[in-house]
């Protein structure tokens, strides 16, 4: 999972970002400092008060602030990267897909824009300037991998099949009690699409989840709680490894995992 990723983050169609907005940026910087050992430089002007997380020297992730007038859900979100955002957007548009937001210039960072796909998922879309992304993956406290969580997979795969030219697989042991297809460029898995129906979360809806690797699933889930967050589903086995679902304090969810290499 984490070398594919790796391979081909950059390439359009590829998640090649994640960014969070939040209430209170200082609690949760030091939120995620505790659990992935982040430290923070400052983000581009025009995106407010917000800084990127890096790792070693490297970005990993942004976290923005919202206005105190804004009362916006807090989440995760994965961005695309495109060539051209412009053009993506109006092909989203096309397809029945919303856009909410730009596409806006974002200084060196290049030209972004918040959409969402026919069933409401959010996700944004990066066409990179000088700033080219996420500087490592692959690392404990790094994002290895995002995926869709929906009601099901076949209207919303085509979705993404049209957009961004990914080329939708049924996973092997996909069913009828196991609705999940891998998102694919150039043969290479980028992304996948879980279809989970009525068990889809109701405060949430559709929404892109976001995986970060840890060293251990169990340990960096119970920290989790230590340090004011909450446990979503608790540690098990799953696809890529051992997960755990988990929400920061200000109920960010997103997924821990230990990658099998």
């Amino acid at each position: 999972m984490t070398e594919a990723v790796e391979a081909t983050r950059r390439t359009p169609g590829t998640p090649c970002w994640a960014s969070l907005m939040v209430h209170s940026l200082g609690n949760t910087e030091e939120f995620y400092t505790d659990l992935f050992g982040w430290e923070y430089e400052p983000g581009p002007e025009q995106l407010g008060k917000y800084v990127r997380a890096m790792l070693d020297g490297q970005e990993v992730a942004g976290i923005g602030e919202m206005p105190p007038d804004r009362h916006l859900p807090v989440a995760w979100t994965t961005y695309i990267a495109t060539d051209d955002a412009d053009a993506t957007a109006e092909s989203i548009r096309s397809c029945g897909g919303t856009v909410a937001v730009g596409p806006l210039d974002a200084g060196i960072a290049g030209r972004v824009a918040i959409c969402s796909d026919p069933l409401g998922a959010v996700f944004g879309l990066w066409q990179a300037d000088t700033h080219l992304g996420t500087g490592m993956q692959g690392a404990p406290g790094t994002p290895v991998w995002h995926e869709l969580v929906t009601q099901d997979t076949s209207t919303v795969g085509k979705f993404y099949e049209h957009v961004f030219g990914h080329e939708a697989l049924a996973h092997p042991t996909a069913s009828a009690d196991f609705d999940y297809l891998t998102l694919l460029l150039q043969g290479r898995p980028v992304a996948a699409v879980h279809g989970v129906g009525r068990s889809l979360p109701h405060d949430r809806g559709p929404h892109w989840m976001t995986y970060f690797e840890v060293e251990d699933t169990d340990a960096a889930a119970a920290k989790v709680v230590r340090l004011g967050g909450r446990v979503v589903q608790p540690p098990r086995e799953g696809l890529s490894g051992r997960l755990a679902t988990v929400a920061d304090p200000e109920g960010a969810v997103f997924t821990l995992v230990r990658s099998r290499r």
